[in-house]
């Protein structure tokens, strides 16, 4: 690598400081990028891990200081979570299982080691759900006028009037599926809720197995009507409706036995990306195939026949350690039509995204304030439509925009960034979109706005084969009087109008040329299959990124060891690379002070004597999903605004730095540095919503020490916000 910009800025203030650089720029030895052996004594497990971030999720159901509807919807979370967490997770061990795998993960474990410490971690998990729900929530509800009902608590014309529901709404939709030998038993799909039934004909011993689907099209919970309740929210449950007028699904049948049950399949597929001719008909395959891959898990309501349940695990193909049964409900996403219920008083209170102040005003000439300095924004608390959005827009309007490149790794249902970039090309704009075909359950979505720009005439490209393109970035190319100027937006987060309103993310506008020349050459990469090598001033994988960032481990174990200010901050969903947990190691021990604030899963032990001491790990969880990545590198410096900062897509997991093309920025204008700065510092001394991890994995909730100390990240970020604003005018 010939020139490495600012990544390897330390060296200057090393030379300042009279220090050699570890390495003086030159590539990492291969013993500091050689992967680590398994070792549980210093890592943690990624599934289980995985799963302590969803049990801090669902604390938040149980939390008083949260608004109750905002809880309920974080059972929703958690369900939604888990229901991936089988398809993705479970489904790879099992498929590593079947084809004969037997290695071991970094903590040690095998597959079959790792499915057995999920079942037994996930089973107190529902359990907690099951509680927190019937004695916690639906009380509250009920205190708060929103009654949850089940069938015997409905006074009889309520339960005659959920009987003509059924009649006129249900019994032309149903469908119920027999088996017997002239009838097979049927498809369940993924993540269908059913209704397994035992019947017996009249003067007969025969007993036959019938299964009803729970309509998807209908909300799970089906409301009385108001004039019989008054300021009263009375819901009665679309599964015991059904459950409860089996006798009109059967006439003159015996309904023996009712189990509600639920099926989750595999969505990990193996897929061969170098053999395939069309990587989108790959893809298409691949979601027709995902339908009817293996049933990964299988859950079951209170069951008074196991012979109904055996009778489902055969048909199903799945043993026992794949089931689960459910003392509540058993699938807690029809819940959402709940929590959205329009009581002001059991939500937050309301957060209006600002606008940036250098974009504030219809007039504003964004691309004159770019061309004059960069600008930061910080969503949710600053607005994604009258940024990130508008940038585009206005992009895609001006007369002097030549050329508009896009890389879309997740868009929304009715992303408005489609009709801007087919309004681009129809007037005769060169637009350029890498689609990422291979976002997990966001494929069918990502091909079909594909095709629908390609028939526009935008140029496609549809990703890479063997990697997945997550990288968040825009380019703009004008043709300005002094030249072609580019333009850029490089961000942490999606080009979602939906998830910018409730996930955290950065973005940087710039139209510096060191930065832009960058991107153009990361968009040939991408698009043109180049093959450089080096960039400028950006990191990016998988060309460079692990070793710039090990690179600046290492500097600041050499300014720890000359008795330098020496520190890292590093906020991330995710932590597993073994390469850089292992640096992270050395650098503890040689006395960096690192603090690692990791949403989601955290494969790294901090607090271990010898190995960890200087080694801080926090999660944050509340109102807000954080998704930013930044990256703080003391470099020597007695003041924050001396260090570097970074922002960007990657989080420090082997996926994003060895089979994902990703961008990290530096940022470099002090303003903003101090800006970063303040948010990790809010985030760290957070004691409502900062989790504390443990040497064992586990995790403590922080408590406030006093009352002043009651508000939580996102609301100190959001009054911080409204006082920028003000002082800005």
């Amino acid at each position: 690598m010939k020139n490495h910009g600012t990544v390897f800025s330390g060296d200057r203030q090393l030379k300042q400081a009279g220090v050699k650089p570890r390495h003086n720029g030159k590539p990492l030895p291969v013993s500091s990028l050689k992967p680590a052996k398994s070792n549980p004594k210093q890592f943690i497990n990624r599934e289980l891990a995985w799963l302590e971030f969803n049990a801090r999720v669902l604390h938040e159901s149980g939390d008083p200081r949260t608004p109750l509807l905002e809880r309920v919807k974080f059972v929703d979370i958690f369900n939604s979570n888990l229901d991936e967490f089988f398809m993705k997770r479970v489904g790879g061990l099992k498929r590593q299982i079947a084809a004969g795998v037997t290695r071991v993960s970094l903590d040690g474990l095998t597959p079959q080691q790792q499915l057995k410490s999920i079942r037994e971690k996930i089973i107190p998990m529902l359990e907690t759900l099951s509680e927190c729900y019937r004695n916690t929530i639906r009380p509250e509800l009920a205190q708060n006028r929103i009654h949850l009902m089940e069938w015997k608590d409905l006074k009889e014309h309520e339960r005659h009037r959920m009987s003509d529901y059924f009649r006129s709404h249900l019994f032309p939709v149903l469908t119920p599926l027999a088996v017997d030998p002239g009838h097979p038993f049927p498809f369940i799909s993924n993540l269908s809720t059913s209704l397994g039934v035992s019947l017996r004909y009249p003067d007969s011993n025969e007993v036959i197995f019938a299964r009803v689907k729970i309509p998807e099209t209908l909300p799970g919970w089906i409301r009385l009507e108001q004039s019989d309740s008054g300021d009263q929210y009375i819901f009665a449950s679309l599964l015991d409706i059904i459950r409860h007028n089996l006798d009109i699904l059967f006439p003159e049948m015996r309904v023996l036995h009712v189990v509600p049950f639920r099926v989750t399949r595999n969505a990990d597929i193996e897929r061969d990306e170098e053999d395939a001719d069309d990587l989108l008909e790959m893809i298409e395959q691949e979601i027709r195939q995902r339908r009817f891959e293996k049933v990964v898990r299988l859950e079951h309501g209170p069951c008074s026949d196991p012979d109904v349940i055996r009778f489902l695990m055969q048909e199903l193909e799945v043993m026992a350690d794949d089931v689960y049964e459910i003392t509540s409900n058993l699938n807690f996403t029809p819940l959402a039509v709940i929590a959205a219920l329009n009581l002001p008083a059991l939500h937050y209170s309301p957060w209006t995204p600002l606008p940036a102040p250098d974009f504030a005003g219809i007039q504003t000439d964004m691309f004159g304030i770019v061309r004059e300095h960069d600008v930061l924004v910080h969503h949710p608390y600053d607005d994604f439509n009258t940024s990130v959005e508008r940038f585009i827009s206005e992009a895609a309007d001006d007369s002097q925009v030549l050329a508009i490149k896009l890389m879309l790794y997740r868009t929304g249902s009715d992303s408005p960034f489609i009709s801007t970039l087919i309004r681009a090309a129809e007037a005769g704009k060169q637009v350029v979109c890498l689609v990422e075909l291979k976002a997990r359950f966001d494929e069918q979505r990502n091909i079909y706005w594909a095709q629908l720009m390609e028939k526009a005439g935008i140029h496609v490209v549809y990703g890479m084969i063997g990697l997945k393109t997550h990288a968040k970035i825009v380019l703009i190319v004008r043709n300005e009087t002094a030249g072609l100027r580019c333009y850029a937006h490089i961000g942490t987060g999606n080009y979602n109008v939906q998830t910018a309103k409730l996930y955290t993310d950065i973005g940087l506008f710039t139209s510096r040329q060191d930065i832009t020349q960058d991107l153009i050459e990361l968009f040939n990469y991408v698009t043109g299959r180049s093959i450089k090598k080096s960039y400028l001033k950006l990191l990016v994988a998988p060309i460079n990124m692990r070793e710039r960032f090990v690179q600046m481990i290492e500097q600041e174990i050499t300014f720890a060891s000359a008795g330098k200010p020496a520190r890292i901050i590093a906020k991330m969903n995710s932590l597993e690379d073994d390469i850089i947990c292992a640096a992270l190691y050395r650098a503890s021990q040689a006395g960096v002070h690192i603090d690692l604030i990791v949403r989601g899963f955290c494969c790294l032990r901090p607090g271990i004597d010898g190995l960890s001491n200087n080694i801080r790990v926090l999660s944050v969880i509340g109102r807000f999903l954080e998704h930013s990545r930044i990256f703080y590198f003391s470099n020597g410096a007695e003041t924050p605004v001396e260090g570097s900062f970074f922002i960007g897509s990657a989080d420090w997991m082997y996926r994003n730095l060895t089979v994902r093309v990703e961008v990290v920025a530096p940022i470099e204008i002090p303003e903003f540095k101090t800006r970063l700065w303040e948010t990790l510092q809010i985030m760290l001394q957070d004691e409502r919503q900062a989790w504390e991890m443990r040497s064992d994995g586990s995790y403590a909730q922080r408590q406030p020490s006093s009352p002043e100390h009651g508000d939580g990240t996102h609301d100190a970020l959001m009054s911080l916000t409204k006082r920028r604003n003000a002082e800005c005018g």
